[in-house]
């Protein structure tokens, strides 16, 4: 496993809400809301995102593509929902940096799941690093570790959470080469969620064909983005 080329300067936060993240020193930036990790992640991934696609779909099975894998808490979340639901999740994550397991495990998010997910979690999350894991038998995982522009794959996804670091902090994750490249990979009435809306993502969101929407945001934040994609 690589690790973050800070791990020295990752930091264990406790925010708002009682939930942890971390602070990375050299980004300048936090995984999650200080306002609360915890309901920023449910509130922006798995509310505003997951369910309002299943809602909208119908389906029993979703496809989920992550840009921004970090801690994993939207995973788990969303794992969690599915197998309380019994809804079938293939769950790919992107992420250019992995974080060493020691960190990943002092986050104490089993509070917040099943104990079955967390623990499985624990045992998949290294292996999970470029191959599919099953984290039971609802629920696969696969960890792609590489920047957004070298990832590449034949699938197709029905949401799409994009979770990378702030603007300010990570500017070449918000460009319009970016997010086309990491939205070629949703499907047609597929559903992008970030916890971000400025003016140049509504753009670049309505030049490669999407509908948008402001929808209210996480704690700390008046709104958010979602955007379906027509095309």
């Amino acid at each position: 496993m690589t690790d973050h080329p800070a791990s020295a300067g990752l930091q264990l936060i406790t925010t708002a809400d009682g939930s942890n993240t971390l602070f990375n020193e050299q980004v300048g930036e936090h995984y999650h809301s200080t306002h609360g990790a915890f309901q920023e992640s449910r509130h922006v991934f798995l509310e505003s995102g997951l369910k309002f696609f299943l809602e909208k779909s119908g389906q029993k099975d979703v496809s989920i593509l992550e840009i921004g894998f970090g801690t994993g808490l939207n995973f788990l979340l969303s794992a969690g929902y599915c197998l309380q639901e019994q809804l079938s999740l293939n769950y790919t994550g992107v992420e250019a940096y992995p974080l060493p397991e020691k960190l990943i495990f002092q986050t104490d998010y089993e509070k917040y799941l099943p104990a079955e997910v967390w623990d499985k979690f624990i045992k998949i999350y290294t292996p999970a690093l470029n191959k599919t894991q099953n984290l039971n038998n609802l629920c696969k995982l696969i960890i792609a570790a590489c920047r957004l522009l070298e990832f590449r794959t034949e699938q197709q996804y029905d949401v799409l959470y994009f979770d990378a670091f702030a603007a300010v902090h990570q500017p070449e994750m918000w460009t319009a080469e970016a997010i086309e490249h990491c939205t070629r990979y949703l499907k047609k009435d597929g559903v992008f969620v970030t916890y971000a809306i400025t003016g140049n993502l509504k753009r670049i969101m309505k030049s490669l064909n999407f509908s948008i929407e402001k929808v209210p945001g996480a704690p700390g934040k008046r709104e958010m983005l979602r955007a379906v994609k027509k095309l």
